[in-house]
C-alpha cells in the first residue's frame, strides 16, 4: 500500500512538471520552380528556399526566471535531404527574467536580423532572390549572448563567438527601436581584420511599406580586400491578399580590388491564401563585375511557402 502511494505521488509530481514545460513544434516548407541562369549557364530547377523544422519551449522557474531552448533543423524540401549540421540553424539554451536574457549555443547573428533580414520583405531573404550583397561574418557557433529587456522601445544584444570555432573571437552587436510605424536598427560584427557595420530603417504607411539599409564593411570576403559600401532599398504594397514587392541593392568596389562591384534587383508578387500559406512569383537579377564575389545570375521563379 505504501509503495502504491509513493508511485502515485511521483506520478502527480511528474504530471505537474510536464505541465510546467511548454514545447512548440514549428517550421516552414518553401519550394520553387525556377528558370535560372548562372554565369551564362541556363537550367530549369526545383529549389529549396531555407525550409526548416524547429522545437522551442521553456520552463517557468518561479520568481520571474525562465529557462528556454530552441532547436532548428534545415532541410532540402526538394528531396528531403538534411543540412550538414543537423541542428545547424539553431541550437540554443537560455535563461531570461527582468534582467533580460542570457543565451548559449548556436544562433544567427542579431546584427543581420536587425538590418538586412528586416528589409527582406518578399521571400524572407531566402533562395535565389536572397540578398547576395550583404556582408555576413558567419561565426554562429559557440556563442555567448546577452539581450536586454525592452527599454522604451529599444532592445540591445551583444554576443561573442569563442575562439575555439575559428582563429579569433568574433563579436556581434545589435540594436532595435520601434515606435508606431517607424522601426530602426543597427548591427556590428567583427572577427580579426574583418568587420561590418550597418544601419536600417523601415516605415509603414497604410498599405505601403518602405525600408532599406546601408552597410560599410572591410575584408569580409577578402583578407586584403579593403573597404566597400553597399545599400539596399525595398518596398511593398498590399491590396487584399496580394503583395507587390520591389527591391534593389548595390555594392561598390572594394578599395583594393577593381571591378568588384555588383547590382541586384528583384520584382515579386505574393498571394496569401491564408495566414500560413502563400504562392509567389519573382524575377531577380544580379549584374556582377569581373572581380565581384557574387555570380552573374537571373531567375524567374514560381513557388509555394507554408508555415506550420
Amino acid at each position: 500500500m505504501q509503495r502504491t502511494l509513493i508511485v502515485a505521488a511521483l506520478s502527480v509530481l511528474a504530471a505537474g512538471s510536464a505541465l510546467a514545460q511548454e514545447t512548440t513544434i514549428y517550421g516552414r516548407i518553401n519550394t520553387s520552380i525556377e528558370r535560372i541562369k548562372v554565369d551564362g549557364v541556363t537550367s530549369t530547377e526545383m529549389l529549396n528556399n531555407a525550409s526548416r523544422i524547429g522545437f522551442k519551449g521553456g520552463e517557468d522557474l518561479g520568481g520571474g526566471l525562465k529557462a528556454g531552448f530552441q532547436l532548428e533543423h534545415g532541410f532540402d524540401s526538394t528531396y528531403g535531404g538534411a543540412d550538414d549540421l543537423f541542428w545547424g540553424r539553431q541550437s540554443e539554451v537560455n535563461l531570461s527574467g527582468n534582467f533580460g536574457m542570457l543565451r548559449l549555443g548556436r544562433f544567427t547573428s542579431e546584427a543581420y536580423f536587425a538590418t538586412a533580414d528586416y528589409v527582406s520583405l518578399h521571400n524572407h531573404d531566402t533562395g535565389t532572390s536572397a540578398d547576395w550583397l550583404y556582408a555576413y561574418i558567419a561565426r554562429d557557433s559557440n556563442k555567448i549572448a546577452y539581450r536586454s529587456p525592452d527599454l522604451g522601445g529599444v532592445t540591445v544584444e551583444g554576443a561573442m563567438s569563442l575562439k575555439e570555432s575559428g582563429t579569433d573571437n568574433a563579436y556581434d552587436l545589435a540594436a532595435n527601436y520601434a515606435a508606431g510605424p517607424l522601426a530602426l536598427g543597427a548591427g556590428f560584427q567583427k572577427e580579426g581584420s574583418a568587420n561590418q557595420f550597418a544601419v536600417r530603417a523601415l516605415y509603414e504607411m497604410g498599405p505601403f511599406v518602405f525600408g532599406g539599409y546601408v552597410q560599410r564593411e572591410k575584408n569580409v570576403y577578402d583578407a586584403a580586400g579593403g573597404s566597400r559600401t553597399l545599400f539596399r532599398l525595398s518596398g511593398m504594397y498590399t491590396m487584399g491578399a496580394s503583395e507587390f514587392h520591389a527591391n534593389v541593392g548595390r555594392s561598390g568596389d572594394y578599395g583594393n580590388i577593381d571591378n568588384s562591384a555588383a547590382t541586384q534587383f528583384t520584382l515579386a508578387y505574393n498571394y496569401n491564401l491564408s495566414k500560413r500559406t502563400k504562392v509567389y512569383a519573382y524575377y531577380t537579377k544580379i549584374d556582377a563585375e569581373a572581380a565581384s564575389f557574387v555570380p552573374d545570375l537571373s531567375s524567374l521563379a514560381l513557388g509555394i511557402r507554408h508555415n506550420f
